[in-house]
């Protein structure tokens, strides 16, 4: 019931930026986090960005702090994922997440490659 579509994702140059996007739709009554997840070969997939729904409030991993941007549009159901000053260590597939009052949804993820 609940569908969570990705896009934005592509072949980027070090030092260079990545915008991606997330919409929420279905049975989304209740949404009130979403946020963005990742996972490179042979790593555990890790949290990139959470915001919060109502106050917009925001967290980031301590790896992209400084470098990537998350921000929202309620009126759109949507997240986005501003991404800087790229590094091959981002590499990674993205996943957006979103909770629905206490359950979760994941989006089909979205490959992300930094060329070096």
């Amino acid at each position: 019931q609940v569908h969570l579509s990705e896009s934005g994702g592509g072949l980027v140059q070090v030092g260079g930026s990545l915008n991606l996007s997330c919409v929420a739709s279905g049975s989304i009554d209740g949404l009130n986090t979403m946020g963005w997840y990742r996972q490179a070969p042979g790593k555990q997939r890790e949290l990139v960005a959470g915001i919060t729904v109502n106050s917009g409030y925001t967290n980031y991993g301590d790896s992209v702090k400084g470098r990537f941007g998350i921000s929202r549009d309620n009126a759109a159901n949507s997240v986005y994922l501003h991404m800087t000053d790229l590094r091959p260590e981002d590499t990674a597939v993205y996943y957006c997440r979103a909770y629905v009052y206490s359950n979760s949804y994941w989006g089909q993820g979205t490959q992300v490659t930094v060329s070096s």
